[in-house]
């Protein structure tokens, strides 16, 4: 599910301290929904479960704690248009 990443994309990466690696995570287990016309990836509780097995067990994801709120938006091509942080809870429709 790797995909491409756009400049403005790393520039917010840059602006909220997002390091890429917890953006590869979100691609690799993250869950993805549909939302305002575009799709979203985040760490709900069952990517949480996927990343917690991924990972090896509670340390590695208490280690990642700091990042588990963040989310990435992709486009219609698979790249990443942006990244930030939830700042409230996310409804899905």
């Amino acid at each position: 599910m790797k995909s491409g990443i756009k400049k403005h994309a790393v520039t917010r990466m840059q602006q909220r301290a997002i390091p890429s690696f917890v953006v590869d995570l979100l691609q690799y287990c993250g869950t993805a929904f549909h939302s305002h016309g575009a799709e979203q990836i985040i760490f709900d509780k069952q990517a949480r479960r996927r990343l917690r097995h991924y990972l090896g067990g509670d340390r590695g994801l208490r280690a990642l704690e700091p990042w588990l709120d963040v989310y990435i938006v992709l486009g219609d091509d698979g790249e990443i248009i942006t990244a930030a942080r939830r700042r409230s809870r996310i409804r899905r429709r």
